[in-house]
């Protein structure tokens, strides 16, 4: 049977911070249902990107969401591996033109497509990943097939095998174990290149107006040398910035109309029957990205993490990221979130982590907002409930997300579930994006089927 609770309300909390705002989930009253006779259980949780979803989106977002996780669960409940699963849910997140990831994604500022993906196995605890790849339809296959190859030990001559590839290198890799190519082409789609089209121009406009204040700059710095005399007669020159380059003139190339495809990794994290977690990221990266650069998506500990229960971690944890790279790459917030998780209270060490590893790291003291989100599980077994007779081992699996960002589109579903559940979870009002966070998730317990 599974027990699953549920969203019902947010409530906003005090938090340590003035700058934060945290939001709690408070949860319905669990409900079962019956295990079906042979079935195998697992669970899956998903996330289309933490950014900015219009409510005129929300059903594609939500949409493919659904699908993954139906993609995730029919591998799981076929027997396949946790990696095959996760796997299966990253291809159909990449496979969407409203996702940034695969086809449809960001384009550099040269106009083309460089995806970076990652995925980790929570058994074995091996990694595999790309970076900057391009003419590959689907990067997480990449990523999988470099952690599967790797598995298998030692190349020739003792060679270690690569886990993390990039650019050209990763594209040949690739076609040599037998990964179709797809034409460049293919992969922008008519989203895609509206938006590099208005990047673009935003762009050009920017620099020009940083160029002529340059300019200007430079020319009453000329005067102002032969004209000390007749400042007093005429009074102070301008100020090289009156009127120029004030932050309402300012070129604001991530916004609300560029919709969620500036920050909207993908990813997704399963637990199998056996209790074996896995995670995977994909991602196209910011827009106008430079060419070469790899964001949080393809990194160790960044994008994504996943590791069994072991003898110094009870729990058995899995986390997918999402965001600006750059933020999460400097706050290794994958690898940050699984540690946490080992504690008793998965919510509030996930919301102090966010807190105090993410918004208020260090690292990124300087900056004025901290954008990303992640997606959490972990699991351990644990006895069956006090007044069922049955001794049947039981897979208790707490999931939850948390974003900065002003909204994340989730799905998540489990093996003895009809249809995967589905939800944007959008920062309160009042609450500033960068500075603010929210926190939302459930419960549900997994027993093994009848044989």
């Amino acid at each position: 049977m599974i027990m699953e609770k549920g969203i019902s309300s947010v409530e906003v909390l005090p938090s340590k911070s003035s700058q934060v705002t945290a939001v709690k989930v408070v949860v319905k009253e669990p409900t079962t249902k019956q295990t079906q006779r042979g079935k195998r259980v697992g669970f899956v949780l998903v996330h289309a990107g933490a950014g900015y979803h219009s409510e005129s989106k929300a059903k594609e977002y939500k949409h493919v969401c659904k699908r993954a996780c139906q993609k995730a669960i029919e591998k799981l409940q076929a027997g396949a591996l946790a990696t095959d699963a996760v796997t299966a849910a990253l291809i159909e997140l990449e496979d969407s033109p409203f996702t940034n990831a695969g086809l449809g994604s960001n384009l550099n500022l040269l106009g083309e497509i460089e995806c970076d993906a990652s995925i980790m196995d929570g058994k074995s605890l091996n990694f595999g990943a790309v970076g900057a790849l391009s003419g590959i339809k689907n990067p997480v296959s990449v990523a999988n097939r470099l952690l599967c190859e790797g598995q298998k030990g030692k190349l020739s001559a003792g060679r270690i095998p690569p886990c993390f590839l990039v650019g050209e290198g990763a594209y040949r890799w690739a076609v040599d174990h037998g990964i179709p190519a797809c034409p460049p082409g293919i992969m922008a789609t008519r989203f895609s290149l509206a938006a590099f089209k208005r990047n673009k121009r935003k762009l050009e406009l920017a620099e020009k107006v940083e160029t002529d204040l340059i300019q200007l700059k430079k020319r009453r710095q000329s005067n102002e040398k032969g004209s000390r005399v007749m400042c007093s007669a005429y009074g102070r020159p301008p100020k090289a910035n009156d009127g120029v380059g004030k932050r309402g003139d300012q070129i604001e190339l991530y916004s609300r109309e560029n919709d969620s495809g500036t920050l909207d990794t993908v990813g997704a994290v399963v637990v199998d029957q056996e209790g074996n977690v896995a995670a995977a990221v994909s991602s196209g990266g910011l827009a106008l990205k430079h060419p070469g650069r790899v964001g949080q998506a393809a990194l160790y500990g960044c994008g994504c993490w996943a590791e069994n229960t072991g003898a110094h971690t009870p729990y058995s944890t899995a986390v997918s990221t999402s965001g600006c790279g750059e933020h999460l790459v400097r706050t290794i917030l994958a690898r940050e979130c699984s540690c946490a998780l080992q504690t008793e209270d998965a919510h509030q060490a996930l919301l102090e982590t966010m807190q105090n590893k993410f918004i208020g790291s260090p690292f990124l003291a300087n900056e004025d907002g901290v954008l990303g989100g992640v997606i959490v599980l972990r699991s351990c077994r644990c006895s069956a409930e006090p007044e069922s007779s049955q001794e049947k081992p039981t897979l208790l699996v707490e999931f939850l997300w948390s974003h900065t960002t002003e909204s994340m589109c989730v799905g998540y579903m489990s093996a003895q579930d009809g249809k995967a559940k589905t939800h944007i979870s959008r920062l309160p009002p009042g609450a500033v994006a960068g500075q603010s966070v929210a926190i939302e998730g459930g419960v549900c317990r997994l027993e093994s089927p009848d044989s």
